[in-house]
């Protein structure tokens, strides 16, 4: 996989943390597979038959440490860490993106809470 995949994506997972397409049920179906289905750090389920017209409510997040890992031709699993700016967790994330036609849709996606990355001195 190159760089400028790994550039689309992470852009993608940005954009997905965006207020202005978590508010928008038709932003987040065109960055969701119709399957697409999350298990979120809180240990809910979402399916994304479950977005309503509101989205699904607005978020602080730092996103870092992104990468991409393939897992077959037009299959990619991304990883990453969040933190969260307003309830000051951490957390890990994974999305598995498909290429559907043209273009890269997240099929599923979940977070893992954990402690603070390592500082390395």
């Amino acid at each position: 996989m190159n760089s400028s995949l790994k550039d689309h994506l992470h852009t993608l997972e940005e954009k997905l943390l965006s207020p202005e397409v978590r508010a928008s049920k038709k932003e987040l179906t065109q960055l969701l597979s119709q399957k697409f289905f999350e298990i979120g750090s809180s240990g809910r389920m979402l399916y994304r038959d479950g977005i309503d017209e509101g989205g699904i409510g607005e978020v602080r997040m730092q996103l870092s440490e992104f990468d991409i890992h393939p897992l077959s031709d037009g299959i990619v699993l991304a990883t990453y860490r969040i933190f969260n700016e307003i309830t000051k967790q951490h957390s890990l994330r994974s999305s598995i993106w498909r290429l559907e036609g043209d273009t890269w849709k997240m099929v599923f996606h979940q977070g893992t809470k954990t402690e603070a990355p390592c500082q390395n001195t």
